[in-house]
């Protein structure tokens, strides 16, 4: 069964710092993540496939990072099944968020 767990880490004025742990997730065709602002993540451990739309779709490695400009549709193509995929995401949120 896939799964993913968000945890915040930190949130300010501007800012949310979270932790994803995902086991096997990936997002449904028909239900892409979207969020208004930018979001920076960094992928820890395991391994995962982002797809931006308007990019081709990234493999990611632990200690390799990308931005997703708010506004995009993007979906996690792939995380391993074999061991939890650890994120580090930061949301650059609007100065209300």
């Amino acid at each position: 069964m896939s799964n993913e767990t968000f945890e915040a880490l930190l949130q300010r004025r501007g800012v949310l710092i979270e932790r994803i742990v995902s086991h096997g997730h990936v997002t449904p065709p028909d239900c892409p993540y979207r969020q208004p602002h930018d979001e920076w993540v960094m992928l820890l451990r395991g391994a995962a496939r982002l797809l931006v739309e308007g990019e081709p779709e990234r493999s990611l490695s632990p200690g390799e990072h990308m931005l997703i400009p708010g506004g995009a549709r993007h979906w996690v193509t792939f995380t391993a099944l074999d061991e939890p995929t650890t994120w580090l995401a930061v949301h650059l949120l609007d100065q209300d968020g």
